[in-house]
């Protein structure tokens, strides 16, 4: 869910439990729009208090784990360093239900006098923020800066004054009456849902359809179709829940996508719309947004460092398909070949009847009785008439052999570059894009750049499972992998898993010369249905077979099987019963 009013009142008061009264010991700028606060408590060690501005990822979270800093500080951070290095952290609150937390911070100044300076951190989207204030609220600097020219809304700049955007017709949730909820809020000529979150400060259309879901309706109908027994149930419902926030009842944990086992919302209360999905508790809020936003993070991250990737595999794919579909056409203009075989050899046979100066002549057709006509060129004889027809079948035939050796060149390299496609979609790491590179430069679509070789594989490894019956399960993550895993690492006896016709994993169960259960077929097959290319499909069919029936084609690029029998299932790509090991 989006890190919304109710997530920042949440943190809030986790961050007063724990920094209220604590001195920074430590500020560092990890990234350009990072910042990382360190905390020196008295026997528990170092808190770290994780700052992003980062317009597509922005977050605020407690955490554990150090980051690597640069070498010379940002100007930034240097200023902080200058002014709040060892300050206070006195309070920390949340202006109205905004996204914005204001860090009150109390320091001495040059002369050794007691100050106050405020750091507010917005978490706002590609508004996102960080911006340090002295006490009369005037900025001093901003991790980003907004002239006039980027927003007529506000300038963020130093010297200017600090503000929070007015929200144009939304209401504080505190301080709002139930006269106003009924008559401004649930009788705009909208949605239940939209009602809510277009007209609260900090509710984010999750929160607001969990309140009309806990009011038993649906967050779709319109405001005109409420009832007042609708819109009592709906204002307690509403009230109940800032009671919660009030007194700190949270429920701290990640929704995650039962097909996928992908994390889908996180929330600090518990919402009863995904009560179909798998749920993860944790001990608080930090934990939270900490394991959300790695594991979204890491995502986030990988796509960016495969961007030129997947766009050269684009470009060749999109060229390759067109280059295939002209081959195809001029394959279909050679069928043409044996109709001019067949003129040349009845004008062997009959071309004595042809007159010089004939424009065609009709003979019958000793392959089939029936007569047919044959157009000639009526400057030259029939003799003449039959070599052309004869040379117009040599060429086209020798066209025709070669357009299919093409096709099936180009066919294969389609193929290629489509599981070459789905590797990257199923990459996680740098080691696993970096594998996949070396791939693109050794079949000549990357350009090789002279230099240090890198390690091709060193870093990607497989993944590893282990399933609830205790047998062990690899997935191939690129064709090197699969070639890998296939080949030199499975044994006759184990078995190959393979989603049907389409681009996806080598999967290898070791049946250790054991009689598999029905459970591991089950579940190994849905490891090749979720990394294919049909993972995003209600169903896919797998085929499976012992490894030793699995053949590789002598000159066949990485990946490239074939298999002669094999059974069949079709599965769900649902891979949540099954555990990683690596």
């Amino acid at each position: 869910m989006a890190f919304d009013g109710i997530t920042t009142n949440c943190i809030m008061q986790e961050l007063n439990h724990l920094l209220a009264g604590q001195r920074i010991s430590k500020i560092a700028q990890p990234e350009r729009e990072e910042l990382l606060f360190t905390f020196k408590a008295l026997n528990e060690g170092s808190n770290r208090l994780l700052i992003s501005a980062n317009a597509s990822l922005p977050f605020l979270y407690m955490t554990k784990e150090n980051k690597t800093s640069p070498l010379n500080a940002p100007n930034f951070c240097m200023l902080l360093r200058k002014y709040i290095g060892n300050g206070r952290i006195s309070a920390i609150s949340q202006p109205s239900m905004e996204r914005v937390l204001c860090f009150t911070i109390e320091h001495l100044d040059e002369m050794g006098d007691p100050a106050v300076k405020y750091l507010y951190v917005e978490i706002m989207g590609k508004h996102s923020n960080i911006i340090f204030c002295d006490k009369d609220g005037q900025i001093i600097d901003s991790i980003k800066h907004v002239s006039g020219q980027m927003s007529s809304i506000r300038e963020v700049l130093p010297g200017r004054p600090y503000f929070i955007p007015a929200q144009q017709d939304r209401f504080d949730p505190w301080q709002i009456a139930k006269e106003q909820f009924v008559e401004q809020i649930l009788k705009k000529p909208c949605s239940v849902a939209k009602a809510i979150y277009t007209s609260l400060v900090g509710f984010s259309p999750i929160i607001a359809t969990e309140l009309a879901y806990r009011s038993g309706l649906d967050a779709d109908d319109s405001t005109a179709a409420l009832t007042q027994a609708d819109v009592e149930r709906l204002y307690d419902v509403f009230r109940s829940l800032l009671q919660d926030l009030s007194d700190g009842n949270f429920s701290y944990g990640i929704y995650y996508d039962p097909v996928t086992g992908a994390p889908k919302e996180f929330a600090p209360i518990p919402l009863t719309i995904y009560s179909d999905m798998e749920y993860k508790t944790f001990s608080s809020i930090s934990e939270v947004l900490e394991a959300f936003y790695a594991q979204r993070n890491k995502h986030t991250v990988i796509h960016q460092k495969s961007t030129d990737l997947r766009k050269i595999v684009s470009i060749h794919l999109e060229r390759d398909r067109k280059k295939y579909l002209l081959q195809k056409k001029q394959l279909a203009d050679t069928e043409k070949k044996d109709e001019y075989r067949i003129y040349g050899e009845m004008l062997h046979t009959y071309g004595y009847a042809a007159s010089p100066g004939d424009k065609s002549i009709e003979v019958t057709n000793y392959y089939t009785n029936e007569p047919f006509v044959i157009p000639l060129d009526p400057t030259l004889d029939a003799m003449e008439n039959a070599k052309k027809y004869f040379d117009k079948y040599a060429k086209l035939k020798r066209t025709g052999n070669a357009l299919s050796s093409y096709i099936l060149e180009t066919e294969n390299e389609i193929k290629h570059l489509e599981s070459i496609e789905t590797s990257l979609s199923i990459a996680e790491t740098e080691g696993d894009l970096a594998a996949i590179k070396e791939e693109l430069q050794e079949y000549g679509f990357i350009k090789k750049h002279s230099g240090k070789k890198t390690n091709r594989i060193s870093k990607s490894q497989p993944l590893h499972f282990v399933d609830d019956n205790g047998f062990h399960i690899y997935v191939g993550k690129n064709n090197y992998q699969n070639d890998q895993l296939t080949f030199k690492f499975a044994t006759g006896n184990d078995w190959w898993f393979h989603a049907k016709q389409m681009t996806g994993s080598h999967v290898i169960v070791k049946s250790e010369n054991k009689e598999l259960p029905d459970s591991t077929y089950e579940y190994a097959a849905a490891l090749a249905a979720y990394y294919s290319s049909g993972r995003d499909n209600e169903k896919v069919e797998i085929d499976y077979v012992e490894k030793k029936q699995v053949k590789k084609p002598n000159g066949s690029k990485p990946g490239f099987v074939v298999y002669y029998t094999n059974y069949s299932m079709m599965i769900e790509p649902d891979i949540s019963g099954i555990q990683l090991v690596n």
